[in-house]
């Protein structure tokens, strides 16, 4: 399938847009997808389906970082010895590092016109 100049463009701000989440940290790794997908959705069958696969993503990713922030929290408060700080290092700040290099690569591969499918993806919307 041949892709126009602009499903590529809209196949990757699908995917930057996540970025959103360093202005809107609470849930803009989703809103920003969100919105780009509703707009182009019904416009291209690619853009609807790396909406899908990035709104799949970020969703996944929410929930792991809760997991984790939820998880550090109950090892700072119960084992004592262990700062918050070490914890944070060692659970939250990899999980952000994996998140935003995972989120650059696919839009660098969208932007060529490839199909992108995140690792550790809980497949929510099909």
């Amino acid at each position: 399938m041949q892709l126009t100049q602009d499903e590529k463009t809209f196949g990757m701000l699908v995917h930057l847009s996540a970025l959103a989440a360093l202005i809107l940290p609470s849930f803009g790794n989703i809103i920003g997808p969100l919105i780009v997908w509703l707009i182009k959705k019904d416009q291209s069958a690619w853009v609807d389906k790396q909406g899908k696969e990035s709104l799949n993503f970020q969703i996944s990713m929410s929930i792991y970082f809760i997991a984790a922030s939820f998880i550090t929290t109950l090892l700072a408060v119960t084992l004592i010895g262990i700062p918050l700080a070490l914890v944070i290092i060692i659970m939250l700040i990899p999980l952000g590092i994996f998140w935003l290099v995972v989120v650059i690569m696919a839009a660098v591969r969208v932007s060529e016109g490839e199909d992108f499918h995140y690792p550790l993806c809980i497949r929510f919307l099909k």
